[in-house]
């Protein structure tokens, strides 16, 4: 357990506020053992790699329970494949890729973790999280370990929502795809691993694509159609190479990244009458 833990360390964007409390499980038995012991009232932030998550220069009070590292068990299970939540996306689409199965390779194109993926129903170059999941693994906060079927949720473009509410997170997954080319997924995986490094500012700490695309539209255009590309508060900047994407130039706080992402919104509401919403998690208290 980390105390006062800097969630700058912890996110893509680099930046933000401290937690109160970090925990790294060691595996998913020992995440159930940690939740058994924690208060039902102590509030809880799962968070894989970081990478579309912003928390605020107050921090975070409450405890992080950091994925990565930890829920990472990856294999085939029959004819499907088990992830743990904890799995980045580009070793997914690797992992089908090697056992014979295509239709994961868009997995590579999203920087996060499998956990992160299921609670957005996250995508990109024509694939979603879930048009491949045949039943998912959810822990209660009380630590009992659960499987749902995608017929229990209420889920559309990047929108997942149990239709019983329920307190609980996602911590794995079975996923069925098809038996294909595998030197073809190799190739897709490779061709669109550098189509993503040649549109995206890859080299500066970034969360991915901030907005949700507007419905019939592409955020990215809508933006910089407003000449909002390259507009900038302190170290946030509305990155050059891709106007959906916001980048920290050098020195960025949570409040530069969240005062950019309000701007943006209003000036493109301003212009155009479109609103656009954040895809990525906003969490903790401004200072």
């Amino acid at each position: 357990m980390f105390h006062d833990e800097p969630m700058s360390r912890h996110v893509s964007w680099r930046a933000g506020g401290v937690a109160q409390r970090l925990y790294r499980p060691a595996d998913l038995a020992d995440l159930q053992d940690f939740l058994r012991q924690t208060p039902l009232t102590e509030p809880l932030l799962a968070v894989g790699l970081g990478s579309n998550l912003l928390v605020r220069d107050g921090g975070y009070r409450g405890t992080v329970l950091q994925m990565v590292g930890a829920l990472t068990e990856l294999r085939m299970d029959g004819d499907l494949i088990y992830a743990q939540a904890g799995v980045p996306g580009a070793k997914l689409a690797r992992f089908a890729a090697s056992n014979g199965l295509c239709g994961a390779e868009f997995f590579v194109g999203i920087p996060g973790t499998l956990g992160g993926m299921l609670a957005m129903n996250a995508g990109c170059y024509g694939g979603e999280t879930w048009k491949v999941v045949q039943r998912v693994q959810v822990l209660t906060r009380s630590g009992e370990l659960r499987e749902r079927t995608p017929q229990e949720y209420d889920i559309g473009y990047r929108h997942v929502a149990l239709r019983k509410a329920s307190d609980e997170f996602f911590v794995g997954a079975w996923l069925k795809l098809e038996a294909g080319d595998v030197e073809k997924a190799r190739q897709d995986i490779k061709a669109l691993m550098e189509k993503r490094s040649a549109s995206q500012p890859l080299q500066q700490p970034n969360a991915g694509s901030v907005f949700r695309n507007p419905e019939g539209g592409h955020a990215a255009k809508i933006i910089e159609g407003c000449g909002l590309k390259g507009r900038r508060i302190g170290g946030a900047e509305v990155s050059q190479k891709h106007a959906n994407f916001i980048v920290n130039v050098g020195g960025a706080t949570a409040t530069d990244i969240e005062d950019l992402i309000r701007e943006v919104q209003a000036v493109v509401l301003q212009q155009t009458g479109v609103e656009l919403h954040p895809e990525v998690r906003i969490a903790g208290e401004r200072a």
